[in-house]
């Protein structure tokens, strides 16, 4: 498994995703996000993206969106795009990372901190009130410092062993489907291209 930034030819994929997430991404660029990746089947586990937020002379970055596919839940995918994000914004210049969530707990483990409503500069208390109407008023405030992330071994751990949880067991056999499983009788039924051999 590894993490890399979205590519162009990954914008359909995204934009699909996000659609099924419910979510919505009102500022789409697929450049924004990073994908993750199965290195041997190349089939894609997760993605993320960060947002920037202008005020004044300011800038202040937001894990804006973070989705790892249900075959794909925990096993570290959403960790490592995590990960990938926040090293991004700090390799950008950004000394904070800022994530707004219903859920902290998951953040809390990587060395994110809860902030106060009113200790945010007015572009993000905006955003936290957006994310309160959207999600349920427990939405709260969390921010980090790249340089204090921290991924918890047992997510490495498990993101270098990930497979989807659907993928068949190596001792599976796999049955073939047949005509009447799709409720077709092969005995009746004709076909456009039937030759009558």
């Amino acid at each position: 498994m590894y993490v890399r930034d979205a590519k162009n030819r990954d914008e359909v994929w995204l934009l699909d995703r996000i659609e099924e997430s419910g979510l919505e991404d009102p500022a789409f660029r697929s450049r924004d996000y990073v994908i993750a990746l199965d290195e041997e089947s190349g089939a894609k586990a997760g993605l993320g993206r960060v947002r920037v937020h202008q005020e004044d002379d300011a800038e202040f970055c937001e894990l804006a969106f973070v989705l790892t596919l249900d075959v794909w839940r925990g096993q570290g995918v959403g960790a490592h795009v995590v990960e990938r994000l926040v090293a991004e914004a700090g390799d950008a210049g950004f000394d904070r990372v800022y994530t707004f969530t219903v859920e902290p707990d998951y953040f809390l483990t990587f060395g994110f901190e809860p902030v106060d409503g009113d200790d945010l500069p007015p572009t993000l208390r905006e955003r936290l009130d957006a994310v309160r109407a959207e999600r349920g008023d427990d939405a709260i405030a969390l921010r980090v410092a790249p340089e204090a992330f921290e991924m918890p071994e047992a997510y490495r751990d498990r993101f270098k062993r990930a497979t989807p949880a659907d993928e068949p067991d190596p001792g599976e056999v796999a049955i073939e489907e047949t005509a009447e499983d799709f409720g077709i009788d092969p005995d009746e039924t004709t076909y456009k291209y039937d030759t009558g051999r």
